[in-house]
């Protein structure tokens, strides 16, 4: 689902190396998945060869584990660590109250979890990820068990979506929790993401929403400008 456009690459490196400033000595990290959280994974990497040290970091899909595992940062799990200091990701669309879609990659639901687990959870991205209305431009992914695939999906349609299931490489795609993914665009926007994703939640089948609201406590945000760091409205 998600197009990695390498023009955006420096912007991504440069929200990754700002976010990886952040981690502290002794913290435990959540590391999220995707082309952004790939730059963040080797900055930190590179910090921890220069000294950092960390307790460990909780991946949120076998991508992240691998690539950060491959550059020497140490691994650990909710088991043994169930509260984390930091969760950093990236994301889809990032609107201006810093309500998200993620799951591009297919990572929601552990996404999700870690991020929920964080006592602080910062999101990543370069500037062409800020929207002023979430779902103008990229759909939202839920994440279905595939015995409710039918039914699930004739109930997302019903509150308006335009639903397709993931392909991947001419298969359909299917998740590391063995879950199919539907993404359900609105062409109009979201006006209500909140009602939204309540009403998509209560749908039987559905295991997780690509919508993360009210969940990052602030921004890392490249673009040709340099890195700005953005908070969510004080309400």
């Amino acid at each position: 689902m998600k197009r990695h456009d390498i023009q955006q690459d420096p912007w991504k490196q440069a929200a990754g190396e700002a976010a990886a400033q952040l981690v502290e000595n002794d913290m435990v990290i959540g590391l999220g998945t995707g082309s952004t959280a790939n730059f963040l994974i080797q900055a930190l990497a590179r910090r921890i060869q220069a000294g950092l040290h960390i307790v460990g970091a909780i991946p949120s899909s076998e991508t992240s584990k691998t690539l950060a595992s491959n550059l020497g940062i140490p691994i650990t799990t909710l088991d043994e660590h169930q509260e984390i200091d930091l969760c950093i990701d990236g994301a889809d669309e990032i609107d201006p109250q810093l309500q998200l879609i993620k799951g591009g990659g297919g990572a929601l639901l552990r996404e999700k979890i870690v991020a929920t687990a964080s006592r602080r959870f910062v999101v990543i991205a370069d500037e062409s990820k800020l929207v002023e209305r979430l779902g103008l431009h990229f759909p939202v992914p839920v994440e279905v068990i595939p015995f409710a695939a039918t039914p699930v999906r004739r109930q997302l349609e019903a509150l308006g979506a335009s639903v397709q299931l993931r392909q991947h490489e001419g298969k359909v795609f299917i998740s590391e929790n063995h879950n199919l993914i539907f993404d359900c665009s609105f062409p109009q926007g979201i006006s209500n993401p909140a009602e939204l994703d309540a009403h998509m939640q209560q749908i039987v089948g559905v295991v997780e929403t690509g919508l993360f609201l009210h969940m990052a406590q602030s921004a890392i945000v490249a673009g040709p400008t340099g890195v700005k760091t953005i908070s969510p409205p004080r309400a």
